[in-house]
């Protein structure tokens, strides 16, 4: 088929270029070299594969849309604005290249419905807020963001009205939506306006709501990227990894392989249509352990600095429940922790990295974001 990929020259966008075209499909990208991303004045990026036809262009430019969208059958929409905390301060930006970017790809779409046959959106864990619990008598609970006054008193973990501390549990799709940054309200908006325009003029559409990825090709100069590309780069320069709260936060690692097999999965089952999948591992690791097993591959004899300050909409724990993906497309997480990391750092070992760590810290401390 022809498939158009947005944002395909980026970190997710590239690998899943790579197993498109593998499978006999052809591909178009559609990028806009964002410079936090890419550098300032990149140009094609050397790991995007040479067979894919390349378009510089924002999903925001209608004219540019259009000419991505010529004799496409199916449309995965991996653009998007990255960074939980720039979004707090960035906001229009945000918004303007999320979600009225997603506004213009599908009004374009709609104009050659005829031709299309699925879209598949990204989405992101970060919608759900806090994740999934469980209470001391058993049951499940959805909890909103911590008090303020226990975070200012450094109890970290999530806890009932009665001062209780909750369980962690895999978190399903099903849990309520409580997106707490503007960056995780537009990923909502992502899946929301793809599933509704595909509903409403009969375009299977899917949406995938991806959670930690990391990998080889994550941006290391981007200080608002994935956790593990940000002390990855901090590592490079021989700085200590820095870390909010007491370190033990856990989140859901997975390796941009899988978040590909799912993308291919969506795209290959027809049950996928209007459907909304999480996709992770369901194996929680915290965020201090990640910190000590890059230290450790990468030499550096330092302890990561544990700052004890907590950001403002940050949460405690989420990791997948990928029950329904397994179930109803087939999906198995085939990277482990160990080996996803053994590969994400035999490319690292050959990258420069600039470090902006402490240059978004004290963006989000001017603005009261950190305390």
């Amino acid at each position: 088929m022809n498939v158009l990929v947005t944002g395909g020259a980026g970190f997710v966008g590239s690998h899943l270029v790579d197993a498109l075209l593998a499978a006999g499909h052809r591909v178009r990208v559609l990028d806009n070299l964002d410079p936090q991303v890419h550098g300032e004045g990149a140009e094609r990026p050397e790991h995007l594969h040479a067979e894919a036809e390349f378009l510089v262009g924002d999903v925001r430019d209608r004219a540019a849309v259009g000419r991505a969208l010529e004799d496409i059958e199916v449309v995965f929409h991996q653009a998007a604005a990255v960074g939980v905390g720039q979004s707090m301060y960035e906001m229009e930006h945000y918004v303007s290249v999320n979600s009225v970017g997603a506004a213009v790809l599908l009004e374009e779409i709609v104009a050659r419905r005829d031709r299309i046959r699925k879209m598949i959106v990204a989405s992101s864990m970060s919608i759900y807020g806090e994740g999934a619990y469980r209470a001391p008598e058993g049951g499940l609970v959805f909890p909103s963001l911590r008090a303020e006054s226990d975070l200012a008193a450094r109890r970290f973990e999530m806890r009932d009205e009665a001062g209780r501390e909750l369980a962690p549990v895999p978190t399903p799709e099903a849990k309520p939506l409580l997106p707490t940054s503007i960056y995780a309200i537009t990923k909502r908006d992502h899946e929301e306006m793809f599933l509704a325009v595909g509903a409403a003029y009969d375009i299977p559409a899917t949406a995938l709501r991806y959670f930690n990825i990391y990998g080889p090709r994550q941006s290391l100069s981007n200080p608002y990227t994935g956790v593990m590309a940000i002390f990855s780069s901090r590592i490079l320069n021989r700085h200590r990894p820095l870390i909010f709260e007491d370190g033990l936060q856990s989140r859901d690692f997975v390796h941009v392989s899988d978040i590909v097999q799912a993308n291919l999965l969506a795209l290959e089952k027809d049950e996928a249509a209007g459907r909304i999948y999480n996709v992770g591992t369901g194996r929680p690791t915290s965020v201090l352990r990640v910190a000590e097993l890059l230290a450790e591959q990468l030499d550096f004899p330092e302890a990561a600095e544990v700052v004890g300050k907590f950001r403002a909409g940050d949460i405690r724990h989420c990791f997948a429940d990928t029950e329904r993906i397994s179930k109803e497309l087939g999906y198995a997480p085939r990277m482990t922790l160990e080996d996803g990391m053994r590969d994400l750092l035999a490319w690292i070992r050959h990258q420069r990295a600039d470090d902006r760590v402490e240059e978004a810290a004290r963006e989000l401390e001017a603005r009261g974001l950190t305390r």
